[in-house]
């Protein structure tokens, strides 16, 4: 695996990686290497509520190297990628300014492509607007949905197959909230945030068979930690369902388990099988989105040590 040469000294170290491949353990490896602030690349992980079922790192592990962007944000508050940008900008160009070395860790892949690459800046949708498209989503068939869009946005009706709601209902909100079809937004990006040669970055590529079994005794340690109680106090609160905390994997399950609604046991084979499939997507952005970045193997040790040496040189 190589690294990649630079010609001038890098601002940071940057680790993707599917859930429960060893991310936290390599960044605070590095942190510790290179007196290095940890900075989260998780959109869950972001959140003050949702330490067990985000998988934050423990408070034993955050006391062994500054950690910024953890646990910082409200249940109650929506956190878009461009709010996380904004955030990382401020930490970026402070430590590249005083020259102080950071280790940005997580698996939300887009993160790290909107800080490289800029983002489409597409502005607020009322939210009267949000939901009555998702509301006649629900009530109609998906050929409606699309005929619907090619009244109001061709452009984008012909880039969108009929059957994808998802991105059926967005281009509507956008047309319908701006007056402006989703492709011209999309032409609108910010600006990168780490130029070339200031970042040095890896994905951690584990073995699928390796991986699926890590997700399982991990979340077994969940459960042992307070995972249900942590999605009943969550759950208790009667926050809106479509807040982005309340979509972590296992809150709403374990919470109605624990309300009677469904046996346990099927509640906890059922999140190890949507974090099986999460992970899975997160490979394909990865292997599509970050394709040029070096693979890491978190379980060959020489590897990994060869990957810190060549890191920590990088950095002298």
């Amino acid at each position: 695996m190589q690294v990649g040469g630079f010609q001038k000294k890098p601002v940071a170290v940057l680790i993707a990686g599917p859930t429960a491949s060893g991310k936290t353990a390599l960044s605070l490896r590095l942190a510790k290497e290179l007196n290095a602030s940890v900075v989260n690349a998780d959109s869950m992980q972001i959140y003050r509520d949702l330490r067990i079922l985000s998988a934050r790192p423990s408070l034993e592990e955050e006391s062994q190297a500054p950690h910024l962007l953890f646990g910082c944000i409200e249940s109650e508050r929506p956190y878009s990628v461009m709010t996380w940008l904004e955030d990382f900008a401020e930490i970026f160009n402070s430590a590249k300014n005083e020259g102080r070395p950071l280790v940005v860790v997580g698996g939300t892949g887009l993160y790290f492509k909107a800080a490289l690459e800029g983002i489409s800046l597409l502005p607020d949708i009322p939210e009267d607007v949000r939901r009555s498209w998702r509301e006649f989503s629900l009530h109609n068939p998906t050929e409606t949905l699309h005929e619907a869009l090619r009244e109001r946005d061709s452009v984008m009706a012909d880039r969108l197959e009929p059957a994808d709601t998802q991105r059926i209902v967005r281009a509507l909100e956008v047309i319908d909230g701006t007056g402006q079809s989703l492709a011209h937004w999309q032409t609108e990006k910010s600006t990168p945030i780490i130029s070339a040669g200031e970042a040095l970055q890896v994905v951690l590529e584990p073995d699928r068979k390796v991986l699926h079994d890590r997700i399982q005794q991990r979340f077994d340690m969940m459960m042992d930690q307070g995972a249900v109680e942590e999605a009943s106090s969550l759950w208790a609160r009667g926050m809106d369902p479509n807040l982005q905390v309340m979509k972590a994997i296992g809150v709403k399950l374990l919470a109605e388990a624990e309300l009677g609604k469904t046996s346990l046991e099927w509640a906890i084979e059922r999140s190890k099988t949507e974090t099986r499939r999460y992970a899975k997507r997160q490979c394909t952005f990865f292997r599509g989105q970050l394709g040029g970045w070096p693979r890491l193997d978190p379980l060959n040790s020489h590897e990994i040590d060869v990957f810190v040496e060549r890191i920590r040189a990088a950095f002298l």
